[in-house]
């Protein structure tokens, strides 16, 4: 058995179609999974760790604004499924699976075009323009949101909740305390930005950690271009990196679950994946979706989210420094408000989601 898996280079895109992969390995041992679609050095670590070899493809970006980029994606798009008509002829898949964005456009065509079928997964409540689009060619549809299911004929999708790795829940708090030299008696705040950063979530942690710090500890993920700026600004501010309890780090792998185990606030920007992870753990969350994020989907997330009681969210035209400690400080400092979001959040933690999506691509396959 043979499938293909495709989609964007992002966390976001690469981390569910691993954990799905590896749920049909369990199921049928002799299944072959390859990567087709829009690669970079994070999808192309990622899949090498899996052992899923990777066929980069063209793709051309779709954007719902005027920009004259989209004139030169435009002639990228058929490239790519000139490439998907060839690597999917060689490898003749039984099934394709495809986690949306335009590095999943011209896999999902080619195989429309075989006849293989296909099966696409959602992540967001407001789905992407590139899955809007594939659903035509799609047999099966996945969503993560109970808002998304609206989007699609209701003989297509299924509401199956956004796949997260089966570990994420057995984090060790004492194995991250020791790795990050964290004090057991002090609360810690995870600051995470995504697999890029984020900028403006660092800028402005930054700002406020000496008022932090003199009360709580703060495990802070920068993203690798942003790194060095943050350590150097907070040196700036007399504070050094891994001392005085700010632990800065440029990506997370396998730790994530140990420092998620470790924290008691969460603040994130809006990404399906990053929500369902926090949601796992059941950690209180400030999210801070990305502004202008594609269709908008970081900031319905988030609202999907915080409609439920799940989370506090902050949005980033409105984030200052005050503001934002006064937030921190409120939900670290009030148990009965902490205990409600950790307990409305869990809600969107769906563990048999990677279950049901590998059932939906076994299922076409029968």
């Amino acid at each position: 058995m043979r499938i293909v898996l495709t989609g964007g280079g992002t966390g976001g895109h690469i981390v569910p179609l691993i954990t799905v992969a590896k749920k049909i390995k369990e199921k049928m041992p002799d299944a072959e999974f390859i990567f087709m679609g829009q690669g970079g050095e994070m999808a192309e670590n990622f899949m090498r760790q899996a052992g899923i070899p990777v066929k980069n493809i063209a793709a051309g970006k779709m954007r719902r604004y005027f920009s004259p980029l989209n004139f030169l994606d435009a002639f990228k798009i058929p490239i790519g499924v000139i490439q998907s008509l060839f690597w999917l002829l060689v490898y003749m898949p039984d099934a394709v699976f495809g986690k949306g964005g335009h590095g999943s456009v011209p896999v999902v065509l080619a195989a429309w075009i075989y006849r293989i079928p296909v099966l696409i997964h959602e992540s967001d409540s407001n789905p992407g323009l590139a899955n809007s689009a594939l659903s035509k060619f799609a047999e099966r549809v996945a969503v993560s949101y109970p808002e998304a299911e609206k989007y699609f004929p209701s003989s297509q999708a299924v509401l199956t909740g956004n796949p997260v790795r089966d570990d994420i829940v057995q984090g060790d708090a004492e194995k991250a305390r020791k790795e990050y030299n964290l004090i057991g008696s002090r609360k810690t705040i995870f600051v995470v930005g995504g697999s890029q950063g984020a900028r403006i979530i660092n800028s402005k942690i930054v700002e406020i950690l000496p008022e932090l710090l003199k009360k709580y500890q703060v495990i802070h993920q920068t993203g690798k271009k942003n790194f060095d700026d943050v350590c150097r600004k907070a040196g700036e501010l007399g504070i050094k990196a891994g001392y005085g309890g700010y632990f800065p780090l440029a990506i997370y792998g396998d730790e994530l679950k140990d420092i998620l185990a470790a924290s008691d606030l969460v603040v994130s920007r809006a990404s399906a994946t990053t929500i369902s992870e926090i949601a796992a753990c059941g950690k209180p969350a400030i999210l801070i979706p990305l502004e202008n994020s594609a269709n908008d989907h970081q900031k319905m997330n988030a609202y999907s989210v915080a409609k439920r009681g799940g989370c506090l969210v902050l949005e980033e035209e409105n984030l200052g420094e005050i503001f934002l400690f006064d937030k921190i400080n409120e939900i670290m400092e009030d148990e009965g408000l902490s205990n409600k979001l950790s307990n409305n959040i869990r809600t969107f933690y769906h563990p048999d989601a990677a279950e049901k999506i590998a059932e939906g691509i076994l299922g076409m396959i029968k």
